[in-house]
């Protein structure tokens, strides 16, 4: 019962904060599983205009996601009475719901003799999208380490926040296809004013768990007035968060991961049509067994993280089991086989999932010791930015994919060579991302649990 003595907010208040972890996976399952291909196969835009409409689209986070951390970062007006996190997950988290609705709604023209107007929406749609993105997910993630401040709590909070993270993944990837038709542009418009609507009221539910503390916005006025004296640079600051051992190599990890779950995502209802040759609502039965694994296992890694105390083994364990399964995937073309497979798939998605927030939590406790400053928002938008790293492999690896292997878009059916080349970009291209971050993540992150408790105690003693 020692863990539940050293609880600073009630459970209630942990599931609230879980709310805006589901909302994150709500949205951004929809949109990394069906926003290429509605364009691709929907509008029928050529596969080089969606390819390179989407590189910008990742090309944009280089600039906002570390950008949006580093101004959102200092006190403002408001900072005093509502916090520094909270106005700003507001801020970014409503518009952000509501701008998905605006990547669906292209002007209804020829995707051909217009394709430079469609591309352009492409581009201006998407990076509106994740410009409020990056305020409200920079922001709730660069929470977590403020408010929950013990390791138990914090292994608790991921606990409660990642199976509501994964019911947001599984409304995200289970209501749109029941409500598209793949090649019927207004079912797409439908289903993303539906995502919004729900969107919103999973905002109202987040409200109190995203709220932070009197106590911990006094230290952090307090704590600015002591350092007022100078604000570094954006480049300042960016090198040295990057110059961080730690950091750089969880980023590079994390960015690979990212390219596994992004493509994978992606490439579902390619799969669907094109390899297994059913219709999308097959999409929804897929995508159920990851998350049945990943729903299930979840509990267990926390279970784990918290038996051990070591962040890093749980995670590399969990890294070994996502390669293990993903690489097979490419040769699977029976749907039974294959539902089995991403429910195995889907455990070891968990336990990375589960311990994201925890390792990256370490990380900052690191900063904060060798700083004596809190920029968990700078810290949070280069996480952001080396995620956001999946978009671009996405874009790069299916137009390349798609070209090479003679993909026709708008077609029923496709040839042998484009079906494989959609295994590829299924399984194996980013099964070989996931092994190298794993490789590099065993090799070189050094933060072991007892340089964590260390940080830990040497934050109390700091007061920061």
């Amino acid at each position: 019962m020692e863990e539940l003595e050293n609880l600073e907010h009630s459970k209630a208040n942990l599931a609230s904060y879980g709310f805006a972890k589901f909302l994150s996976e709500f949205i951004e399952m929809a949109f990394t599983t069906w926003a290429f291909f509605f364009y691709e196969t929907a509008i029928g835009l050529p596969s080089l205009y969606v390819g390179a409409g989407f590189i910008f689209f990742g090309l944009w986070n280089a600039f906002n996601d570390p950008l949006m951390g580093f101004l959102t970062n200092r006190p403002f007006k408001f900072t005093k009475k509502l916090g520094r996190r909270f106005p700003w997950i507001l801020i970014g988290g409503i518009p952000y719901v509501l701008s998905y609705v605006f990547i669906f709604t292209p002007p209804a023209i020829d995707p051909v003799s217009g394709a430079l107007i469609i591309f352009i929406y492409l581009v201006i749609s998407t990076c509106l999208f994740d410009t409020f993105n990056s305020i409200f997910f920079i922001n709730y993630v660069s929470l977590f380490p403020d408010k929950f401040r013990s390791a138990k709590e914090r292994r608790l909070a991921t606990g409660i926040q990642t199976p509501i993270g994964v019911i947001g993944v599984a409304f995200g990837s289970l209501i749109p296809p029941l409500l598209i038709e793949d090649t019927i542009a207004s079912t797409y418009i439908f289903q993303a004013i539906i995502m919004a609507i729900i969107g919103l009221i999973v905002i109202s539910i987040a409200i109190p768990g995203c709220r932070e503390d009197q106590v911990t916005i006094d230290l952090y006025i307090e704590k600015t007035k002591k350092k007022k004296e100078e604000r570094e640079s954006f480049f300042k600051v960016m090198i040295r968060a990057l110059s961080q051992s730690s950091f750089l190599i969880f980023m590079i990890g994390y960015a690979l991961y990212r390219c596994l779950i992004i493509s994978m995502q992606g490439s579902i209802p390619y799969v669907v049509k094109y390899v297994l040759g059913k219709p999308d609502d097959f999409v929804t039965l897929l995508s159920a067994g990851f998350l049945v694994g990943a729903l299930v296992s979840s509990p267990i890694w926390a279970y784990l993280a918290q038996k051990t105390n070591n962040n890093k083994r749980i995670m590399l364990i969990s890294s070994i089991l996502l390669v293990a399964f993903t690489i097979p995937l490419t040769f699977i073309g029976d749907l039974i086989i294959l539902f089995i497979l991403t429910t195995l798939w889907g455990i070891g998605l968990g336990g990375y999932w589960t311990l994201i927030s925890p390792i990256m939590a370490d990380v900052i406790d690191e900063s904060v010791v060798n700083t004596e400053t809190r920029e968990e928002g700078i810290y949070n938008g280069f996480l952001q930015f080396f995620g956001r790293m999946g978009i671009l492999f996405q874009a790069i690896s299916f137009t390349l994919v798609h070209i090479l292997t003679g993909f026709v878009v708008g077609a029923d059916t496709q040839d042998a060579l484009a079906t494989f080349g959609v295994q590829l970009h299924f399984a194996l291209i980013p099964g070989i991302a996931m092994l190298i971050g794993t490789i590099l993540f065993y090799k070189f992150y050094q933060l072991t649990p007892d340089k964590v408790d260390a940080h830990q105690e040497k934050i109390k003693t700091l007061k920061i």
